[in-house]
């Protein structure tokens, strides 16, 4: 029996009781799960490396391993879930994603550490391509809806795992130990609907013009939504590694930097709310495209010519201008036409969207240090939202991946 039975040509379709809701708290527990390996590490960052003696050079990896986790093995996870299923491998994913989070929970060792946390992250990023097409599988004609649910659930295990791994840790009376290894509870929570639809594995066929991934390199709109998936992640990671220094170097104290980026962080979630249930009401979102680029303008601007100002208003723009985020994880759903076309733009969209979106902050940092100011990499940030807006314009026009002659032929 099905989970949803669903008319694809309609592109509607009717739940089926509780295998249905199941699946939906699935969906909502693995998305909160994605990003506790990225954000918890932050805030302990600095007992973490002290207790461990971890290098410069190791620190500096740490940072960098979600984007060449994310990017490596996404690429790899449509093939897998072919060969073991979706749900299996989302099931297989959290398990590897709760393993690795416990054991580096638990290590005294820089380079278990490293190495148990590219474990987990590897979990992560194979549910970032998974759920968009799981999805597409079930809820064809609530892909709004359900990218909302996602979203959101995705922005509220972001911001938990950021905001409460500290006091945690000073409730376990300093024990960073502890403070990691709570994520990995909620990894296996997290893992027990799909113990049950593990077995409702969706029949695996051939599709006819089924998306490879020669095709994909061919194809422009596959480009235009890794670039747009590039660009809004640039922005993400440029904002959380240096909008607290941005707002210090203002004027403002270290405790109002950090609720300013509180603030920032928190916006995220109504933004994710909203964004995927307009963005699905119409077949063009160009508009939607253009606004954030407007709000990213004004918020970056506000930040850049009045860095003492009202901070937290700018922020809050620069913030409502990243819900390009769940716009592109929406755009994925409406510019496919099946399950497996979805899998496969998805891990193409945010490999090289996040080979792109890694540069960033490296960028950033050398300009700041070279020049001593902020008016070089502003301009930096322009240029990325300029990139944004043209590869958007394009990716979010009404449209076919399949219809697309590089693909379709």
């Amino acid at each position: 029996m099905s989970v949803l039975t669903h008319h694809t040509r309609g592109r509607t379709d009717r739940t089926t009781g509780s295998l249905a809701w199941l699946l939906v708290l699935g969906i909502v527990l693995a998305a909160m799960n994605l990003r506790t390996a990225v954000t918890s590490v932050g805030p302990v960052l600095d007992q973490v490396s002290s207790s461990l003696g971890m290098t410069g050079v190791g620190v500096g990896l740490l940072t960098t391993l979600p984007v060449l986790i994310f990017a490596s093995v996404g690429a790899l996870t449509p093939a897998m879930a072919r060969r073991v299923g979706e749900h299996r491998l989302l099931l297989f994913a959290l398990i590897v994603l709760g393993a690795g989070l416990l054991i580096r929970s638990m290590v005294d060792s820089a380079e278990v550490f490293l190495y148990s946390s590219a474990l987990a992250l590897s979990g992560g990023a194979v549910g970032n391509v998974l759920i968009p097409s799981l999805i597409k599988r079930h809820f064809p004609g609530r892909a709004g809806t359900m990218t909302t649910v996602y979203t959101t659930a995705l922005a509220v295990g972001t911001m938990l795992a950021a905001a409460a791994t500290v006091p945690i840790e000073r409730a376990a009376d300093g024990n960073w130990h502890v403070a990691l290894g709570v994520w990995a509870a909620l990894a296996a929570v997290a893992a027990v609907p799909w113990l049950a639809l593990a077995r409702t594995e969706p029949e695996r066929r051939t599709v006819n013009g089924q998306v490879g991934a020669r095709a994909l390199v061919r194809s422009r709109l596959a480009w235009a939504v890794a670039a747009y998936f590039g660009t809004q992640s640039m922005v993400a990671y440029i904002m959380f590694g240096f909008l607290p220094k941005i707002l210090i170097d203002g004027g403002y104290s270290t405790g109002q930097a950090g609720l300013v980026l509180g603030v920032f962080t928190a916006i995220g979630i109504p933004v994710s709310l909203v964004v995927p249930w307009i963005a699905a009401k119409f077949a063009d979102q160009r508009p939607v495209v253009a606004a954030f680029v407007a709000f990213y303008v004004a918020g970056f601007l506000g930040l850049w010519l009045m860095p003492s100002g009202p901070a937290w208003l700018f922020a809050v723009l620069v913030g409502i201008g990243m819900g390009s985020f769940p716009l592109a994880l929406t755009i994925l759903a409406m510019r496919t036409r099946t399950p497996e076309a979805t899998a496969a733009l998805s891990a193409f969209g945010q490999s090289v969207g996040y080979l792109i979106a890694g540069a960033g902050p490296l960028l950033i940092g050398v300009m700041y240090e070279a020049t001593g100011g902020w008016t070089l990499p502003f301009l930096l940030l322009f240029a990325v939202v300029g990139v944004q807006f043209a590869t958007g314009w394009y990716a979010a026009r009404p449209g076919y991946l399949e219809d697309e002659g590089a693909v379709a032929r």
